[in-house]
């Protein structure tokens, strides 16, 4: 019998870590774009006042298992806001990180042998959750724009069929769904009567300013839609877990099943870091989207020297470029090579597809989220010096 984790993958992250054994950097220093997570502490601020709470006793205990009645209160009212909807704190449950809102909505949503859609290149860990649960992930290939075609999907939607999968702004593309797709999505979901999962990991670094779409002014929307969030990566919080997921208060009582078994509540010093964080930090979230923003146009402004050599830009946005390069040989080879001629870690295409799909092995993901406007240059720089 073939256990669960033996349905799939190696975990990509670590697997790349696998190939700088060995490596000499002394003379290069390494790159390291392989990792969305930002390596950087949270804001002096913010761990002031995790030291303060620290002292509190509850913050040792077990909490309510959705989360902090104050952060999805929040979380709650800063939605409706910012989306432009209804949204209530019953709606809300604080998860161990996004990656465990994205579980636990599966777990909700889905049975043995159910089919969930999944625009590819996907999300590796969404793909792995949905193996291990024994769930059918349904290939949705991104072509040209890396934008999924809402009238593709239509066709793959089987009687197995309980979601529709998006992440926007995207990982690995870095692309930004338009609105007009995502509200098909949404009625497409609605009219097949399946949930829209919707992962907005890197909603705070989206290029627009306002609301990014109006799912949360649809009437009903909790019916059909499903948001996750990290709090991770707004406030520097990677190692203290602490994510979102919004949808009906009934699938919210299902999904409470879940995080007791698991989990029971969420970090208790992380949800209270991400409520403070929500309630005084929003100039220096708003700086630090800036930041990512320079970044994205620096990827642009420089990339001609890489189109010289070959290479294509896909898509970029928030945390990441995508990119195709130009060599006779499948990128998780070329990923390789990088470490060792350029002293360049990031991850290969074949690590967001299926086996079957021969567009990942011309792909790379390039993750910046820890090099400024110069470290790009550096990268370029060392990319357009490759020969394989």
């Amino acid at each position: 019998m073939t256990s669960r984790t033996a349905n799939t993958f190696t975990p990509p992250v670590m697997e790349a870590y696998g190939w700088l054994a060995g490596q000499d950097f002394s003379n290069l220093p390494l790159i390291n774009v392989s990792q969305a997570a930002p390596v950087n502490p949270p804001p002096a601020p913010m761990v002031a006042h995790m030291a303060a709470v620290i002292q509190d006793d509850d913050t040792h205990l077990y909490g309510p298992v959705l989360g902090l009645p104050a952060l999805r209160a929040e979380v709650a009212g800063q939605w409706s806001t910012a989306y432009g909807g209804a949204i209530a704190p019953a709606q809300v449950g604080i998860t161990s990180g996004c990656n465990q809102a994205f579980c636990a909505s599966i777990a909700m949503l889905c049975g043995e042998g159910d089919e969930v859609l999944l625009p590819t290149p996907f999300y590796f860990n969404h793909k792995m959750w949905l193996d291990m649960a024994g769930v059918a992930a349904v290939a949705l290939p991104c072509n040209g724009d890396m934008i999924p075609d809402p009238e593709d999907a239509v066709a793959r939607i089987t009687p197995r069929t309980r979601a529709i999968v998006l992440v926007t702004p995207n990982n690995p593309c870095g692309v930004e769904y338009p609105a007009d797709v995502i509200i098909a999505f949404y009625e497409i979901a609605k009219s097949h009567g399946l949930a829209l999962i919707i992962d907005e990991t890197y909603r705070d670094f989206h290029s627009q300013s306002g609301a990014p779409h109006e799912l949360f002014q649809q009437t009903n929307w909790d019916q059909t839609l499903v948001q996750l969030y990290s709090f991770s990566k707004a406030y520097r919080l990677t190692g203290h877990r602490v994510g979102a997921v919004v949808a009906s208060v009934a699938r919210m009582a299902e999904i409470e099943k879940f995080l007791d078994t698991v989990s029971i509540c969420a970090n208790q010093l992380g949800q209270k870091a991400a409520l403070w964080g929500m309630l005084n930090l929003g100039d220096w979230l708003a700086g630090e989207r800036l930041e990512i923003l320079a970044r994205r146009q620096a990827i642009v402004d420089n990339f001609t020297q890489l189109k010289a050599k070959g290479w294509s830009l896909l898509g970029v946005g928030a945390y990441f470029a995508y990119l195709e390069h130009p060599f006779d040989m499948a990128s998780n080879d070329v990923a390789q090579k990088l470490v060792e001629q350029v002293c360049v870690l990031a991850l290969p295409g074949t690590m967001f597809v299926p086996e079957t799909d021969e567009s990942g092995k011309r792909q790379i993901r390039i993750a910046f989220a820890n090099i400024d406007a110069d470290g790009i240059v550096v990268l370029f720089d060392r990319l357009a010096h490759v020969t394989l």
